[in-house]
């Protein structure tokens, strides 16, 4: 087994790119499986701060390989920007990084698409970016998709076919086009889709199978978080890929036999972006604390992120179905100053106790029950080893592990990538 997975087990925003960022030493080639430029993964470190979007987050570790595998969607305009970025910090890409034939392409009319989508929603809204992920997935699943790899096929002929398809569509929806926005989003699409060019394009299931049978070791990313996932998640307030360990298959074409170690990654805390079910989130000062204390706004969208206490019943789901072997707790500094700290063991719903995720949160009331355990009040970001931990924040780790039945063997105590402890 040569595959191990990484992957958020909430709402995403868990620090997912920090951690792939510090495991990549141990591998050589670093794989993106889902998700598209809607996900921020935020990378600091030698006093500097990276936001990627599409890019794997071992980018930055020495000569490994990365790749952009076919599950995820990847918006040429968007690429560029991050490429220029990343080219402008003193880090080769083009060496590094290759990108998956069957990767789909977000067209700039996906983007009016997705506004579209959610004006006609209403009140109901799912409160997406606005990045065009949604529509996109919808035309790789009805079969009208544009790959990469079209890109070297009658690339034309086949962008302009789907553009005439999604411009009826949005007639059909009643909604306006501004003529002179969309060329210039298309202007800046196609220098994207000239970006592009520069890398290598590749049949990433071959070539990722290959480097498996020599022998090489795989690290596979997810982005967003298993409660966001497609079949799985708070479902409809979810994306629009499978964003669970089962995911790494599927994007990239890797076989399941072939996985190894499962990486969860959940904050000491949790938090929610956008619409949809919470059902610890908080509305008073302890939330608005968490809030301040975490820098809890997107790294992509800038949008303030909705607090709460962590959830045990979404988090023991997420293991389950991930099949998590280890856990890395994230930003547990946030919690230092806190005198009591809450953990949600069971869902009250109609009066009755339940311990399992419910088919539908959004529709029923839930009232979160809750353990309770004594603050640490010590901070904990310049601690370098476990020795160093508070005998409270100790305990509140045994707890979590004694309720989610699997070790936490890495602990996260600030954003740097020297701010990570294993245990």
């Amino acid at each position: 087994m040569n595959i191990d997975v990484l992957l958020g087990l909430q709402w995403g925003d868990e620090g997912k790119g920090k951690v792939v960022d510090v495991l990549t030493p141990n591998y050589e080639l670093v794989c993106r499986f889902q998700g598209g430029p809607n996900a921020g993964h935020t990378l600091e470190f030698e006093g500097k701060k990276y936001v990627l979007r599409s890019i794997p987050s071992g980018i930055f570790q020495g000569n490994k390989v990365n790749i952009i595998g076919n599950g995820v969607v990847l918006d040429p305009a968007l690429f560029k920007v991050e490429v220029d970025q990343l080219a402008a910090s003193g880090h080769p890409l083009t060496e590094r990084l290759k990108i998956s034939k069957k990767a789909h392409l977000i067209m700039p009319t996906h983007r009016l698409l997705d506004a579209a989508n959610e004006a006609a929603k209403g009140a109901g809204k799912i409160g997406t970016t606005g990045k065009g992920i949604g529509p996109t997935y919808t035309d790789k699943i009805s079969r009208n998709g544009l790959r990469v790899g079209d890109i070297q096929l009658n690339f034309e002929e086949k962008y302009q076919a789907r553009k005439e398809r999604h411009l009826q569509m949005l007639a059909q929806m009643g909604y306006e086009v501004d003529q002179a926005a969309l060329a210039q989003a298309e202007a800046e699409w196609m220098e994207g889709v000239a970006c592009m060019k520069t890398f290598e394009f590749i049949d990433s299931e071959h070539y990722i199978n290959k480097h498996i049978k020599e022998g090489r070791k795989v690290l596979c990313e997810g982005a967003q978080g298993t409660m966001l996932d497609i079949d799985f998640g708070s479902y409809p307030f979810v994306t629009s890929s499978n964003t669970i360990c089962a995911g790494a298959c599927t994007g990239l074409g890797v076989a399941p036999q072939r996985i190894g170690k499962v990486y969860g990654i959940f904050k000491a805390y949790c938090t929610r972006v956008g619409s949809g079910p919470f059902p610890t989130e908080l509305f008073d000062e302890v939330g608005q604390k968490m809030r301040d204390n975490g820098h809890e706004y997107g790294s992509v969208t800038g949008r303030p992120r909705r607090c709460g206490w962590i959830d045990l019943v979404a988090l023991r789901y997420a293991v389950m179905i991930n099949g998590v072997t280890d856990l890395i707790m994230m930003k547990s500094d946030v919690l230092d100053d806190f005198e009591c700290i809450k953990a949600c063991v069971a869902y009250k719903i109609n009066g009755e106790e339940v311990e399992d995720f419910p088919f539908d949160i959004d529709s029923v009331e839930v009232e979160p029950v809750y353990a309770e355990l004594p603050g640490w009040n010590t901070p904990m970001s310049h601690m370098k080893s476990e020795d160093e931990f508070p005998e409270e924040f100790n305990q509140y780790l045994s707890f979590l592990e004694a309720e989610l039945g699997v070790n936490i063997s890495i602990v996260s105590v600030g954003p740097d990538r020297e701010q990570t402890i294993e245990r």
